[in-house]
This record gives C-alpha cells, structure tokens and sequence, in this order.
C-alpha cells in the first residue's frame, strides 16, 4: 500500500509568473508619477511659478489698466505673458532636479525608453503649468473685471490647445540646455521664439473671446495650437534621445 504523501505549503502554490517590463505608457505614467510626488512633498514649483505669475499679472494691470476696455485690449496678453514665464520658471526647477546629486544620471539608466522619459517629463510639466493657469486666470479676471462665467468655457479650452504645446517644447529644449552653464539664459532665449505661434494665437483667440466672440469662432486659432502641439510631441518623443544624450 503506498505511502500517502504530505502536501506542503510549497506544492500548493501557483508557479509565479514572471512580470516582463513595463510598456510605454506605464514608463512615461512612472516618470510623470515621480515628479508629481516630489511636487506634492515640497510645492515649490507651482508655488513660485504661481506666486510669479500672479505677481506679473498684479503689475502689468497697475500699468496698463485703462478702464473697461482693458479686459479685452490688455487682460489677454497679461494671461499668456504670466504663463509664458512661469513655464519657464517651472521647467527650470523640474531639470534643476534632476541635475542634483546625479539624479539625471540614475535616470537615464533605467531601462525605460527614451521616448517615454520625454512624455513623463512632459506630462508633468502639463500638470504644472495647467496649475498655473488655474491660478491665473482667476486673478487676471477679478483685476480685469472678465466675467468668467460667460468667458471660462472658452479660456478652458484654450488653455487645453496651448499647454501641450508649451510643455512639449520646453522639455525638449530643457533636455537639450540641462548640461550647459549658462542654461537658464538660452533655454529662454530659444524656447520663447519657438513659443511664439502657440503664444500668440492663444493670446489672439482670448482678446476675441473676451471682445465677446462665440467659442466656435475661435477654431482657426485652436487648430494652429494644435499643429503646435503635434509638432513637438512628435519632434520630442524622436528627438528626445539625441537631446539628452548630446
């Protein structure tokens, strides 16, 4: 009569499967996910770009503020010039990060795609600017008197055309100035002229929106934004590499 045998814990178990790497998405959703950690542990980004974008908004509608007229003539242009520089501001901070204590070095040896690191960063330069902008806004419209009730809708999707844009660009001409003494000074100097299409149609859709044109008349402006848009997430997700690696 045979034996009957003991069944162990060991041979009750489900053989593991083995987990292959992350896919592209998962990549780039890690990186932006690192980013916004560190951002939720100090705030330092979106406090002082915010706190500089409100203060350029606070000075410019002391200088210029001429009346009602001023929501439509000046108001547009203090929204997008505010955010214009606090993206700077904000991509400066995100790659002085990774420059210190070597965390730019450790990164690039993950093994993820190159790609997929550019649209992390990206990502979450998106989410710091679109914080931005919600602080803004609000501040630009009580010191401009826009009514944002008639207005917010259209700004929101402004807003969404042009972020992209403006996050795609700044983190490939970030990649490409983080190893460079003087990188503040060209990163602005590069980055702002190339900013100019997205700037300046958001800056021409907002002054018609608030000289009171409807949202469907402001698709021209949206489809140049996202022309923008496609050119840069496309140029930084092929470009990204030699950028970083240069």
């Amino acid at each position: 009569m045979l034996s009957e045998q003991p069944i162990t814990a060991t041979a009750r178990r489900p053989p593991l499967r083995r987990r292959g790497p992350p896919g592209w998405a998962r990549q780039a959703a890690l990186v932006a996910r690192k980013d916004l950690a560190i951002e939720l542990a100090t705030g330092e980004i979106v406090t002082t770009s915010g706190f500089f974008a409100v203060l350029v908004a606070v000075i410019a509608s002391l200088a210029f503020y001429a009346g009602q007229d001023a929501a439509e003539r000046v108001a547009p242009g203090v929204i997008w010039v505010s955010v214009a520089f606090a993206s700077v501001l904000a991509l400066s901070r995100t790659w002085q990060r990774e420059r210190e204590d070597g965390a730019l070095a450790g990164l690039l040896v993950l093994p993820i795609s190159r790609s997929a690191l550019f649209a992390g960063k990206a990502l979450g330069l998106c989410l710091f600017v679109a914080a931005v902008e919600l602080i803004i806004i609000p501040v630009a419209a009580l010191l401009f008197s826009v009514d944002l009730a008639e207005t917010g809708a259209g700004l929101a999707l402004l807003c969404l055309a042009a972020t992209p844009g403006i996050a795609a660009s700044g983190t490939l001409f970030g990649a490409m100035t983080v190893r460079t003494r003087a990188r503040d000074l060209v990163l602005a100097s590069v980055l702002f002229p190339l900013l100019a299409p997205t700037l300046l149609a958001a800056v021409a859709g907002t002054r018609e929106l608030f000289g009171g044109a409807a949202v469907g008349e402001l698709t021209d402006y949206m489809a140049l934004m996202a022309v923008f848009d496609v050119v840069f997430i496309a140029g930084g997700i092929g470009l990204f590499d030699l950028m970083i690696e240069g």
